[in-house]
């Protein structure tokens, strides 16, 4: 398949910002897509090179590609750069450069799929003494290869902002329809949740359709979507949900981790899919020495403890440790950590995920030594509303932000990439009027005026929508800021600015900058409303109307551990809402 049909593709979606027209057209440009070069069309469609998990990254800094750029394009570099900064897209810049350029002496050609692939995985790979200027040469033969649309979406892909709006659960219900039907969506999905690896999904429907699907397994060392939890406002409501009976888990304020272990060799890896392994040497001594099986994968909350006292930390503690490349040793004496596991996904080659959860924690004391830096969670059983109010108050004393019921029926299965109903989660902030605190996505921004002229005044903030695979706006954020944010909101914001609203947004309101959904804040508010102008939830609870949350406040908490896909969803704000209701009955 040549890069330029994939190209002509991406135009069409990049034009569209109807859901159903996009999927339409990536199934057009998957059933034109060999199964040998599938994987890489999916791969680049999602704007990277490699699965979700992988480190490694392309390593070009914008300023590098632009001078490239420049190269290529014979242009003046100084005002390469001034274009960048007008247009704030480098795809359209090299676009426009290509087009002046004489197309002869650039020779674009006839570029094909793996081979615009294997050449950035070349460039990515090149490290060590004077591997920056091998990057510029490599990336320089490759842009002088290229028609001027190739150049927009492989310098796109260079710095890593595709800017066409195709998350990965657009791409999933796509394959989906090519090789299957809409209805597989969630056989596709947990495909997709298991191996976090969209290209290894699409090669084998490509290959084997939906049957060989069931050949994916969990694997060590490729990390697994961490399934999520439900809210409900009471014990009461939350026992009578589970069946009268549940286990109740502490919930601790602290970085998720998932360890897979090798035969002694440990890696460790964030909710996001980052490798954590190099920044905490000391737990990847400590799991290893804990575990008793010889391959697995286990999952828990790593969470500051002080060791004087014992207590708990807050999360900021441990996430100052976070993406540290030096003082890694200092950072360990400084900020000591516990691993408190909670569940087993894999033993020995064994598939627990489909097993109930009581069964999955048995192995897991079975199967793990306890030692100061690795326990398993506190957790009871229990169908007495008493004992568990007693417990949740036990574990906000020790420092944890709440308890997190989990089924013991039969079907208590591990749900890779889920929220559902069988963990449901119960925090001290359910006091407030609104429940809970959220994680809302930046999308947009207003112009600051007065005081805050020559900044923001309030960031236009969404809720993401699983669903149709959507962010929808949900309030407008000005409180809980000092001014030290304040003035560093736009250049923290430069990388995911946009001339105009992201594909994958619904607004009704018109902000005055845009922003591509990356940055996720968190934010208390007084209560969920009526909005003729959110869109979250829009119709779901009132005709022509969504739901929007009032006197949000930024609570001063940027949530590093999470991407904009693990924000809090629309159908979280509508329960949310229900139960406020319920509260004020």
């Amino acid at each position: 398949m040549l890069y330029r049909e994939v190209a002509e593709f991406y135009e069409k979606v990049e034009a569209t910002a109807k859901r159903l027209e996009i999927t339409a057209l990536i199934v057009d440009m998957l059933k034109k897509s060999g199964c040998d070069e599938i994987a890489n069309v999916v791969y680049m469609t999602h704007g990277r090179l490699f699965p979700d998990f992988f480190q490694e990254k392309i390593g070009m800094a914008e300023k590098m590609a632009l001078r490239t750029l420049a190269a290529v394009s014979r242009a003046d570099a100084a005002g390469v750069e001034s274009m960048y900064k007008e247009k704030g897209d480098i795809g359209i810049v090299g676009e426009e450069l290509m087009s002046r350029a004489s197309v002869s002496s650039l020779g674009g050609g006839e570029l094909t799929v793996n081979g615009v692939h294997e050449m950035l995985s070349e460039i990515t790979g090149a490290t060590g003494a004077g591997s920056q200027e091998q990057k510029v040469r490599m990336l320089a033969n490759l842009l002088s290869s290229s028609t001027p649309r190739e150049a927009k979406y492989i310098l796109r892909i260079v710095i890593g902002k595709m800017r066409i709006g195709v998350a990965a659960m657009t791409l999933v219900e796509a394959l989906a329809v090519t090789f299957a039907s809409r209805a597989d969506k969630d056989e596709v999905e947990r495909a997709y949740n298991i191996t976090s690896d969209l290209g290894a999904v699409a090669t084998m429907l490509c290959t084997d359709g939906i049957a060989g699907l069931r050949k994916l397994k969990l694997r060590v060392n490729v990390p697994v979507r961490s399934m999520l939890a439900e809210r409900l406002p009471g014990i009461s409501e939350i026992l009578e949900k589970m069946g009268g009976r549940a286990a109740f888990d502490y919930k601790y304020d602290g970085l998720r981790m998932q360890a897979h272990i090798d035969h002694g060799k440990v890696r460790l890896f964030s909710r996001q899919l980052e490798e954590l392994t190099g920044q905490f040497p000391e737990m990847v001594e400590a799991v290893a020495e804990a575990f008793r099986g010889k391959t697995g994968i286990i999952e828990g909350e790593c969470v500051p403890v002080d060791t004087n006292t014992g207590e708990i930390l807050p999360f900021q503690v441990v996430s100052r440790r976070r993406g540290r490349k030096h003082a890694v040793m200092e950072a360990v004496e400084e900020f000591p950590v516990t691993l408190f596991l909670f569940d087993l996904l894999l033993y020995d080659g064994e598939d627990y995920t489909g097993r109930p959860f009581s069964e999955r924690r048995s192995k897991l004391e079975e199967s793990v030594g306890k030692s100061e830096r690795v326990k398993t969670s506190t957790m009871i059983v229990t169908d007495s509303v008493e004992e568990a109010e007693a417990f949740f108050s036990q574990s906000l004393e020790s420092g944890c932000e709440g308890i997190v019921a989990k089924s013991v029926s039969g079907d208590s299965v591990y749900q890779a990439g889920a929220r559902g109903w069988l963990w449901i989660k119960y925090k001290k902030d359910y006091k407030a009027e609104m429940i809970d605190t959220v994680d809302l996505v930046v999308v947009g921004a207003f112009a600051g005026r007065g005081r805050r002229s020559g900044t923001y005044g309030a960031l236009l903030m969404a809720t993401y929508n699983k669903t149709k695979d959507v962010f929808e706006t949900v309030t407008k954020l000005g409180s809980g800021f000092d001014d030290e944010t304040l003035a560093a909101l736009p250049e923290m914001l430069r990388q995911y600015s946009l001339e105009a609203r992201h594909a994958s947004v619904e607004s009704r309101a018109v902000a005055d900058f845009w922003f591509r959904p990356g940055l996720v804040l968190e934010v208390l508010g007084a209560e969920i409303t009526h909005s003729p102008v959110h869109t979250c939830c829009w119709n779901e609870v009132r005709k022509d109307f969504g739901l929007a949350i009032r006197f949000p406040r930024f609570t001063g908490n940027f949530r590093k551990d999470k991407g904009a896909y693990d924000a809090t969803t629309s159908r979280e704000i509508l329960e949310m809402y229900r139960m406020q209701l319920k509260k004020t009955d």
